[in-house]
């Protein structure tokens, strides 16, 4: 559906809900009309926005306790230029702000840095990301956010996309005591379309709860809010973890294949692609947050005011995760049999519309089981102290520490997977002409006697950052048009990202294939779990899902590392205790990457505003601020001595060791600012704004030390990467145009445009290089002689058999496992003869040269008198000179989170009843530079979500909600360079809040 069509259906859902309310109210005699509920909020957003210099939106609570959306990301999407990315469980977590992305946008609580402490998810290992998570922060106890999308001098550095100040209520701010309770329960539909073993509780529960309240004739003010939230989802993703591999024409694996017949409408110019794998990935989520914040207030005279506060966040997610996957690679010769030949669409970028892999029946199908579980916790202090010295001059002093840090909250780390292999896999066929992806492996059935664990790996992942922060500024009244701002600010960040993978490449298993055969296993319906994607129903989409128990598979792995050993250690039993650790995580992080880094900054800042009392009244602000900081960066590596070709396609680097490497950097700007706006009339303000600010660079990129990657392809090599604390941050020069009008009360159009000149881009470089010592086994005189023999590159399995037939027991060959004729197991290192260096692809940072930003925002909103309806909605176009070019094979820069949006919204509210209905929509844009194969783009398709909302009132206290979101159950689609090159067709579900707010 398109994006105007549900936009028409959110107003007559909203008009014909409310139909009734508006009859009743008709009927009522005409009394004094009381702001309050949705229409104050509204209110409010545009009070903020017209009587601020600068550009500034803002979303405003409701009501203490009642902000407008569920989560704080999703709020903020309702904002012009706002666009925002979804976690696994369909919520909004972080925020593009007029297409600059989720790192180079400054989030303060109250005014003050936020430590952020994100994890790459699965087994991404440690984050570089600056990011702030929003799903940590619960809606209940926020009053306000306000966004600001102009630099201002008085403003922290940081945020070239926008600078986000989440804030609170604070008790002497208020003229009231406030006390209220609010509970709910949340039904998530996604959990339903889960198998059983995955499943969670459908009906999960919220309560939050605040207390606010001044004392001793209002010079003592203490507030206390708290919530807790647990929810449980589904997550079901079909895409390939291992990219789409991309040759030029003519180049590549499609030359070798034998007979040619097995490829059709094969590429003659242009590039083309295939890819790795094919996957299904199932996950159940439980999400368990907690929330609270204390504020004691103290005003000794009215003009002294000191706030102390403190605030805290727990978030634990916990998940179960099923995955069926193939493999596919470059295997395109030999035998089809009765399945079809793989068929390239026309180029230039040739994709196939069907791949076919070639197997002997007997090729491994994975069904992996893993569990995930991460804790984070964030807790702020801060003392503010605010003094009005004299009618003139008011001084503000400012300090906190805050502390966020997220690390496994299981003993298997933070991400376990057991592979459990199906070894009876024929020819497999992948369809990519439907929204899904279908795979096809015709006359393959589970059999237990056909399967044995052939990896594992328990991967913990830590984040932990602090900020101790300083602040203090003076206001200064020249006269009644004038005053000058001046501020001192003093921050220090420690950041560190660490993991640790206890990974096992047992490519060749863990125990005979039989010996998990009595570890259960269910069998489900592969389509239903995606019955919200065109092709679920494809009658060529193989037919079952197959879910292994992990703990039962755990079990059976650490019996039969004791009775068998394992392949890659050279089926040596292990002692009991071995094997326990054999399939645990690692104790710490001495053998992972640790990156370690310490900011300093230093700022300073004056600010000259003044107001001219002139035929058409204007402000202008004038601002410089001064940035310096040092950078040191220590990081933990891990050099290798050795490798091994341990599996078909996989390669292990061996003999790692630790080593710790530090660089230090440091960069200081001057960054000047000016606002300016003027009342053509007393409806009509027309802004214009210029003003510089940085974004510094992600942790990953200024890490010391070149990281290697412990597994590498028999067929492609080995990844790395390393950065420079050096880096320049990303310098960004804005400039802003709008005009509003405010034609009538709570009612005004708005157009703006703005542009940013971002130089310094951080570009990643893609170097080949080799590594001392490290050699490619898939090399040398034996792989030589196994293709002089006839056979083909792509053909891992049959080489390794040819080499181990005739090569066992020389240097670098020995065979481990012959039991099995077609599929020798064992080992070919480095060593063998002639093998040559292995190519590594070194992914390193750079700063580039940079491009521009542009765009127009359209904003309105309007109330129809009294009647309690009302609609708002905006629309962004951005577009960027730093695009990615589809048909380029070479490293690039395009600018990840590119894209327009728009929002409806259409209320209607009385002293009874509030309804609201809200559509956002995002179009396409570019969402990674890498897909797992290399320099790939990642697309994500255009998506729309439609949100309700249903408020009652009974009596004066209480209210009762219901909160309706994704009711139109969309799925999120990526594609690679044609959107025929899936990467990802992600479902979740609709979810219902129905609930009560008692205010005492």
């Amino acid at each position: 559906m398109n994006p105007v069509a549900l936009a028409s259906s959110v107003a007559l859902l909203t008009g014909a809900a409310a139909v009734q309310a508006q009859q009743d109210a008709a009927s009522q005699s005409l009394e004094k009309v009381v702001v309050t509920g949705i229409r104050k909020s509204l209110d409010s957003a545009v009070s903020l926005k017209r009587e601020n210099r600068g550009l500034v939106d803002g979303i405003v609570a409701e009501d203490i306790g009642k902000f407008p959306d569920t989560n704080l990301a999703e709020s903020m999407q309702r904002i012009a230029g706002v666009s925002i990315d979804r976690n696994a469980s369909g919520e909004g977590s972080r925020v593009t702000v007029r297409g600059v992305g989720p790192d180079f946008n400054m989030v303060l609580l109250n005014g003050r840095q936020m430590p952020t402490s994100a994890i790459n998810q699965l087994n991404g290992g440690a984050s570089g990301s600056r990011a702030f998570d929003f799903a940590n922060l619960s809606s209940d106890s926020i009053s306000a956010l306000e966004v600001y999308k102009t630099a201002r001098a008085e403003s922290p550095t940081g945020g070239i996309g926008a600078t986000i100040n989440i804030k609170t209520a604070r008790p002497l701010d208020l003229r009231e005591r406030v006390a209220s309770i609010g509970v709910k329960a949340n039904y998530d539909a996604s959990v339903s379309r889960l198998p059983e073993e995955l499943k969670g509780s459908k009906v999960t529960p919220e309560i939050s709860g605040i207390y606010s309240d001044t004392f001793a004739d209002r010079t003592v003010g203490i507030a206390i809010s708290g919530s807790y939230s647990k929810r449980s989802s589904g997550s079901n993703n079909a895409y390939t973890q291992n990219g789409w591999n991309a040759s030029a024409a003519g180049t590549g694996p499609l030359t070798t294949v034998a007979p040619a017949s097995n490829i059709k409408n094969a590429p003659t110019s242009g590039i083309y692609a295939y890819t790795n794998d094919m996957r299904y990935s199932l996950t159940g989520l439980e999400r368990e947050r907690l929330n609270g914040q204390a504020v004691l207030q103290f005003a000794p005279s009215k003009d002294l005011k000191f706030t102390l506060d403190h605030t805290m966040a727990v978030n634990k997610v916990k998940a179960l995760n099923s995955e069926n996957s193939a493999w596919f690679g470059g295997s395109f010769s030999g035998a089809l049999g009765n399945s079809p030949a793989t068929t390239f669409t026309a180029g230039p970028i040739a994709t196939p519309i069907t791949q076919t892999a070639i197997w002997d029946g007997t090729h491994d199908y994975g069904m992996n089981q893993g569990q995930f579980a991460q804790k984070t916790k964030l807790n702020s202090t801060g003392l503010n102290a605010n003094w009005k010295v004299s009618d003139a001059l008011s001084l503000e002093l400012d300090a906190h520490s805050s502390k966020s840090k997220t690390s496994p909250d299981s003993p298997y780390g933070t991400y376990a997977i057991l592979d459990l292999a199906l070894f009876n896999q024929g020819n497999t066929t992948g369809y990519y002409d439907q929204k899904l992806p279908i795979m096809s492996s015709p006359g393959m059935t589970y059999d237990p006697n056909k399967t044995t664990v052939t990896g594992s790996q328990f991967n913990s992942n830590l984040a932990d950052q602090t900020v101790d922060q300083f602040q203090t500024r003076a206001t200064y009244k020249l006269g009644a048009d004038d005053k000058l701002l001046a501020g001192l600010g003093f921050t220090k960040l420690k950041n560190r990202a660490a993991s640790a993978n206890n990974f096992h490449g047992d490519w060749g298993g863990i125990g005979p294939q039989g010996s998990f055969k009595n570890v259960p296993v269910s069998t489900s319906s592969l389509g239903g779990y995606f019955n919200r994607i065109p092709g679920h129903d494809d009658p060529r989409l193989y037919a079952n899902f197959y879910v292994p128990n992990f703990e039962a598979l755990r079990a059976q792995a650490v019996l039969n590392a004791q009775k068998y050993g394992t392949s890659s250690t050279g089926n040596v039993p292990l002692s009991a205790a071995a094997a326990e650790a054999y399939f645990s995580a690692l104790p710490d992080y001495s053998t992972g990457n640790d990156w370690r880094t310490t900011e300093k900054s230093t700022s300073a800042f004056g600010q000259w505003d003044h107001a001219f009392d002139t035929a058409i009244p204007m402000n202008v602000s004038v601002g410089l601020r001064y940035e310096s900081t040092k950078v040191d960066s220590a990081s933990q590596v891990t050099s290798y001595s050795g490798t091994v070709w341990n599996a078909e396609n996989e390669v292990q680097l061996t003999g790692g060791t630790s080593t710790f490497g530090s660089k230090s950097g440091k960069y200081t700007y001057w960054l000047p600012s000016i606002d300016w706006d003027a009342d053509l009339a007393d409806n009509v303000k027309v802004r214009a704004s210029y003003g510089v600010n940085i974004g510094r660079p992600g942790w990953d990129q200024m890490l010391g030390g070149v990281s290697l990657s412990p597994n590498a392809r028999y067929n492609i090599g080995g990844t790395g990467s390393t950065g420079d604390p050096a880096l320049k941050p990303l310098k960004s020069k804005n400039l802003d145009l709008s005009a509003e009008y405010y034609y009538a009360k709570s009612s005004y159009v708005a157009v703006g445009a703005f542009y940013k000149k971002i130089s310094d881009f951080v570009s990643t470089t893609v170097v080949n290089t080799t590594v001392a010592g490290l050699n490619q086994p898939a090399s040398g005189t034996y792989w030589q002689a196994a293709l002089a023999s006839g056979l083909t590159p792509d053909k891992a399995k049959a080489i390794r058999n040819y080499i181990f037939n005739n090569y066992n027991g020389q240097t670098g060959v020995k065979i481990t496992d012959a039991s099995d004729p077609s599929f020798i197991k064992g080992d070919i290192t480095g060593a063998v003869a002639g093998a040559q260096p292995m190519v590594f692809q070194i992914t390193s940072y750079a700063n580039g040269a940079g491009d521009n930003i542009k765009g127009l925002e359209f904003n309105f909103q309007h109330m129809f008198g009294n009647s309690g309806f009302g609609v708002s909605g905006n629309y962004t176009a951005v577009k960027s000179g730093l695009k990615f070019i589809n048909t380029s094979l070479g490293t690039q820069s395009g600018l990840v989170g590119i894209s327009d949006s728009a929002n409806l919204v259409g209320f209607f509210e009385n002293e009874t009843w509030s309804i609201r209905g809200a559509y956002n929509w995002r179009g396409e844009f570019l969402a990674a530079r890498t897909d797992g194969a290399g320099n790939n783009p990642v697309y994500t398709e255009p998506y729309g979500q439609l949100d309700a909302s249903i408020g009652y009132k009974i009596g004066k206290n209480l209210t009762l909600q219901a909160d309706l979101l994704n009711l139109n159950d969309g799925y999120i689609r990526q594609h690679g360079r044609t959107k025929e090159q899936l990467v990802s067709a992600l479902q979740t579900g609709r979810r219902y809040l129905i609930g009560a707010r008692y205010r005492f």
